[in-house]
Parts: structure tokens; C-alpha cells; sequence
């Protein structure tokens, strides 16, 4: 009974150690990261039968186990990778939000002295400094068009650095979850299938790590490894597998770098944005594709949109030397970029409606040899057609099925902006046609000064010495230009179009009246033989019609077409693209704000079951201390049994 005794008392010695080594490996690792609290399972030894019963032989230590629940676990993954999510994307797009609204540097105050310069001319036609000034502020617009561009494209310079240094952390991370897979795997068939705490923690510390980075899921086999999917389901480990991903430039955009999956053979498979999320990769890449992108775009739209309508109206007047004006600015081009290396030529883009552009980018795919092609919208997938986006759109000849490209209309217009015209003199302020009573009329009709639309027909008008003259008789106006169709509206009537030639048209007052481009108004009463002329507009130096209509662009909607019309004026576009940021830069801050209480609520949760309590483990050890210390009286006791026992034989 005395041996008996000695071995209880052994066997609640070497409890009682193991529970002072746990939790002393417990107290060292309170403030290691990803730590769970551990702690020995004790059971009783099978008890001993005799004729008087049943006697106990001592305790056991069956495992070492750690705490975890897998549930808490999760949650603060799910808290955590959301949290990273917003915080990156809050972080990114700051330095939109702060770029765009600085009154300094942003574009509105550039545009407002832009117009002002413009209004000068307006103003003083003839004067040089005037012209001047307007010609200074326009190339200060472009370059604060290409500052803002430059800016942005610093900051995706930097997004695309991150995303490439987040990538490959990513692909570590796996190599190292497949590695302790492999040593967690051999750990624990080594040792009776016993758990290897510390192994498994390491684990857990790099998914948790890992799942800053890009949201992770994670299923556990039998024999412990864990394999680990990223996105919406990716396998990025299985077993002691690892999956390599890598940033690769982009096929159709060389500046911007797509997730791959290298397969064993060498060949990348792009990941699809839209399957990352989470993590600061998905911050990363939500942030380039839903607000850099947008940015870039709407920027561009109204550098092209400003410098189109410009030109448009520019080149409906004349200059100082009595030319015909020309591009104020230069316009930017739509840029296209090819998706597939193939053979087929570039389809040629050109800009058709600036009103009907959206800021939005398409792909465009042949669907035949011949040039046949799809076009659809980037963002959403959605079938457009060229002329309902305001481009026009020319393919080669020949194609190649399946060919596709990216087409940017607006993503690099504020960059490649610039002024054309550097010669002050060639600043179009005047109208290129002047209008007049003949003098001697007997009537008191009036007409107005002609408005011009286009310029391909003013030949039809005449020459400063013999300009074209509009005759009154019997109620009709006669002496129109035989070779031109003539439209005319009377007041408060309808329109009615006359095709060529026209011998004459009924007259009556504050009638509308245009051809070759060009329309006036007559009123007043007309007599018998009464003239009108209307022809170039010979030293019309101080003459400002034409400054006059580029002045009132600054307050004329042309962009953003709504029902047909155009929506919005150049100034309002960009207002509403700060808006827009500024919004989003504040729900992203919200929600990172809100996320981060939830990830300290979680951790939290998990802690009170996972972490160490240092109070709880000082306990434990004067618990497993007195433990110690009794079940060593118990042999001692045993020892002096043994001995009397022996000293009965002497």
C-alpha cells in the first residue's frame, strides 16, 4: 500500500508541474500577439480493484490544450478585414479630397479667371494687353488642368506601388501558412495527435495577418492543415500547397498593375477585381477603380468638354488680322488602348457629341472579319452604341474575332490639354459677318447683326466691296443665295425651310431668317426697294460678338446630357466632383470609424476567452503550488510508511 501511496502522490507531483510549466508559459506569454491562453486536462488514473473496492490510483495529465473558439475567432477576421478595408480606402482618398477642394490649387478658381480673361476681351476687343491676359490665363488653366493630372496620377502611382508590395505579402503569407501546415501536420502525428498550441497559434497569427491584407476563409482538414481561400472563394492554400500570386502590368493599360495567379507552368491568370475584397488590397483597388478612375475621368471630361465647345465657338469668328478663327486650345485625344495582342489595327475613336459623354470607359470587341464590333460600359457591363455616347467609332477594314480594346475617352485629357493660339492677334473676338440698312431706305426696318453657326458657306455672302443685299417688294424678301436651302421663322410661327434656289420669301416683323450658316433678325416697317446687306465684317477691330458667345460658355450647359439636353456647365461638373468625393471620403471615414468599434468589440469577445489574465494565472500558481507541495507530503508520508515497514524485518 505504501508503494501505492508513493505513486498517487507521484503522479499528483508531476500534475501539479505540469500545471506550474503551462502556466508560467501562460504569465512569459501575456503580451505575445496572437497568444492563446493554455492549460492542462486531468483525468484519474484507472482505480485499482481489491476485495474491499475499488482504490484510486493517482491523476494524469491528457492533454495540453489552448483556448479557442472558433466563432469569436471569425468575428474579429470579419471586423478586422473590413476595418483595413475602409481605413486604406479612408487614407487614399484624403489626398483626392484635400487636391480637389484646396482653393489654391483646385480647378475652379482657375476656370472663373479664365472667363474673366475672356470677358476682358469682351470688353476691349482692340486692346492687346486685354488679349494678352486672356491668352496668360488660358495657358494658366492648362496648367493647372495638367498639375491636377500630374497630382493624380502621383497618387496612382502610389496605389499601384502598394498594390504590387500588398500582392506579394500575400503570396509570403501563403508559403509561410503552408509551411506550418506542413509542421503542424508532422507535430502532431509525432506526438500522439496531441495539438502543437504554439505551432497552431503561429498558424492562426499569420491568417490573422493575412487577413488584414484581403479577406481569408478558412476550412480545417483532419489532420489539422488548414487551407485558406481569399475573395469570394480563391484558393490561396490548400494543404501544404501554396498558391503564387503576383501584380502583373495590365494587358490593355501597362500603367496598372492586375492580381494574377502564376500557375506551376509560368502562365498568370488575372484575378477579376470585383472577387478581391476586404483588406487593404480591396481598399486598394476599390479605391482606384471607384474613385481614382472616376476622378481621372471626369477631370478629363471637362478639360475635353471646355476645350471642344472653345473651339467650336472660336472658330466661328475672326481674328485681329481678319482671318477666320482657329483652335483656341488643342483636344485632347480619345485614348485606346488594346485588351488582346493580335493583329488587328487600332480602331479610330473620335470624340462626336461632348455633350453625351459620361466620364465612363468601354470595351470594344470584333464579333466579325470585317470590322463588325460590341461595345459595351466598363463599370456595369451594360451595351452601348458609339453614337449614344457621343464618339464616333471607325474599325480597320479587316478584323480579328475576339479582338478587343479599352477605350478612355476622357482618362487623359487633362493632361494633354494645351493652348494653340500663342499670337494675341489671333484671338477671335469679332463675327466674321456685319449686317446693315442700305442707307436711303425709306422704311424703318432694322437688321440684326448675324449670328454665325457655321463658317462653310460664308463665301455666299459676298466680299467687303460687294456684299450679298436682301431686296424688299410686294411684302417678299428677295436676293438670296441661289446655291443655299433658306429657313425662315416669323414671330411666334414655325420654323419653314425653303430648299435652294429661293426666289423669295413673305416678310413680316421680327421674322427669323438663317442660311449659310448664319442667323438675323429683321423688323420694323419695310418699304418698296428697301436693302439690306449683309457680308464680311471688314475692320471689325473693336467688334466683340464673338468674344461675347465665348464669354457665355462659362454659364452654358454643355456637358452631361439628361433627356437629350445638355445638363451641366463646365464649373458645375467639377463641383459635383468634389461633392461626390468629399461624400465619399466622408462614408468612408464613417464606416472605418464604426468599423473599428467593431473590431474592438470582437477582440474583445475573443480575448475573454483566448487571453491571458495575469491575475488568474498569479492564482493558478499558489494553486498548482500547494498542489505540488501536498502531493509531495504524500510521498514523503508514503517513504516513512516504507521505512517502518522495512525496519519490522530487523
Amino acid at each position: 500500500m505504501g508503494s501505492s501511496l508513493f505513486s498517487i502522490g507521484l503522479t499528483g507531483l508531476n500534475a501539479a508541474q505540469a500545471g506550474l510549466v503551462v502556466t508560467s508559459h501562460n504569465i512569459s506569454n501575456a503580451g505575445t500577439t496572437g497568444y492563446s491562453r493554455q492549460s492542462t486536462v486531468q483525468s484519474t488514473n484507472p482505480a485499482l480493484f481489491t476485495g474491499a473496492g475499488f482504490f484510486g490510483e493517482g491523476t494524469k495529465v491528457d492533454t495540453v490544450k489552448r483556448a479557442y473558439d472558433g466563432f469569436l475567432s471569425n468575428q474579429v477576421l470579419s471586423a478586422e478585414t473590413k476595418f483595413n478595408e475602409y481605413d486604406t480606402y479612408s487614407t487614399e482618398i484624403s489626398q483626392i479630397d484635400n487636391l480637389l477642394a484646396d482653393p489654391t490649387v483646385g480647378l475652379t478658381p482657375a476656370v472663373a479667371s479664365f472667363f474673366e480673361g475672356v470677358q476682358e476681351v469682351a470688353a476691349n476687343p482692340s486692346s492687346i494687353p486685354a488679349r494678352q491676359s486672356m491668352v496668360s490665363t488660358a495657358q494658366s488653366l492648362v496648367a493647372r488642368f495638367q498639375n491636377l493630372s500630374e497630382r493624380l496620377n502621383d497618387v496612382r502611382a502610389g496605389l499601384e506601388s502598394q498594390i504590387k508590395d500588398t500582392v506579394s505579402a500575400i503570396s509570403t503569407y501563403a508559403t509561410e501558412i503552408a509551411e506550418m501546415n506542413h509542421k503542424i501536420s508532422v507535430a502532431q502525428q509525432a506526438g500522439s495527435a496531441q495539438p502543437a498550441n504554439d505551432l497552431l497559434d503561429t498558424r492562426d497569427r499569420l491568417v490573422k495577418e493575412l487577413n488584414q491584407l484581403t479577406r481569408v476563409s478558412t476550412t480545417q482538414a483532419s489532420d489539422g492543415s488548414l487551407s485558406v481561400f481569399i475573395g469570394t472563394g480563391q484558393p490561396l492554400v490548400v494543404g501544404t500547397n501554396a498558391t503564387k500570386l503576383a501584380a502583373q502590368a495590365s494587358p490593355s493599360d501597362p500603367t496598372r498593375f492586375d492580381v494574377n495567379i502564376i500557375t506551376q507552368s509560368g502562365a498568370a491568370i488575372t484575378i477579376p477585381e470585383s472577387l478581391l475584397g476586404g483588406g487593404k488590397l480591396g481598399g486598394l483597388l476599390g479605391m482606384r477603380s471607384g474613385s481614382l478612375d472616376a476622378t481621372q475621368n471626369q477631370l478629363g471630361l471637362i478639360a475635353a468638354g471646355l476645350s471642344t465647345a472653345f473651339n467650336a465657338q472660336h472658330v466661328l469668328g475672326q481674328d485681329l488680322n481678319g482671318n477666320l478663327g482657329t483652335n483656341f486650345f488643342t483636344v485632347p485625344q480619345v485614348a485606346v488602348q488594346r485588351f488582346s495582342s493580335a493583329t488587328t489595327a487600332t480602331p479610330d475613336v473620335q470624340f462626336a457629341d461632348m455633350s453625351k459623354l459620361s466620364g465612363d470607359d468601354y470595351k470594344l470587341t470584333f464579333t466579325n472579319t470585317t470590322g463588325g464590333y460590341s461595345l459595351t460600359r466598363v463599370s456595369d457591363g451594360a451595351s452601348v452604341t458609339a453614337a449614344g455616347i457621343g464618339l464616333t467609332i471607325n474599325p480597320a477594314a479587316t478584323s480579328k474575332v475576339g479582338d478587343s480594346f479599352l477605350i478612355l475617352p476622357t482618362r487623359y485629357a487633362a493632361a494633354n490639354i494645351g493652348v494653340s493660339v500663342t499670337d494675341t492677334r489671333m484671338v477671335a473676338a469679332a463675327a466674321p459677318l456685319a449686317s446693315r440698312a442700305t442707307t436711303g431706305n425709306l422704311g424703318t426696318g432694322s437688321i440684326s447683326a448675324p449670328v454665325i453657326s457655321s463658317t462653310a458657306d460664308l463665301a455666299s455672302f459676298g466680299t467687303s466691296a460687294s456684299p450679298l443685299k436682301l431686296t424688299f417688294s410686294g411684302g417678299n424678301l428677295s436676293g438670296f443665295p441661289a446655291t443655299l436651302p433658306v429657313t425662315y421663322t416669323p414671330l411666334n410661327g414655325s420654323p419653314v425651310t425653303l430648299a435652294a434656289p429661293v426666289a423669295s420669301i413673305p416678310y413680316s416683323s421680327g421674322m427669323s431668317i438663317s442660311f449659310g450658316g448664319a442667323q438675323f433678325t429683321l423688323t420694323g416697317a419695310i418699304q418698296n426697294n428697301d436693302t439690306f446687306s449683309i457680308g464680311p465684317n471688314t475692320g471689325g477691330v473693336s467688334d466683340s460678338r464673338n468674344a461675347v458667345l465665348l464669354g457665355n460658355l462659362q454659364t452654358t450647359k454643355t456637358l452631361l446630357s439628361a433627356n437629350g439636353q445638355p445638363s451641366a456647365t463646365f464649373q458645375s461638373v467639377y463641383s459635383q466632383l468634389v461633392s461626390n468625393i468629399g461624400n465619399k471620403a466622408r462614408e468612408v471615414e464613417v464606416n472605418r470609424d464604426a468599423q473599428e468599434s467593431l473590431v474592438q468589440q470582437a477582440t474583445k469577445a475573443q480575448q475573454s476567452v483566448a487571453g491571458v489574465n495575469l491575475d488568474e494565472e498569479a492564482a493558478n500558481l499558489i494553486r498548482y503550488q500547494q498542489a505540488y507541495q501536498a502531493s509531495g507530503k504524500v510521498m514523503s508520508i508514503a517513504s516513512k510508511l516504507f521505512d517502518e515497514v522495512l525496519a519490522l524485518g530487523r
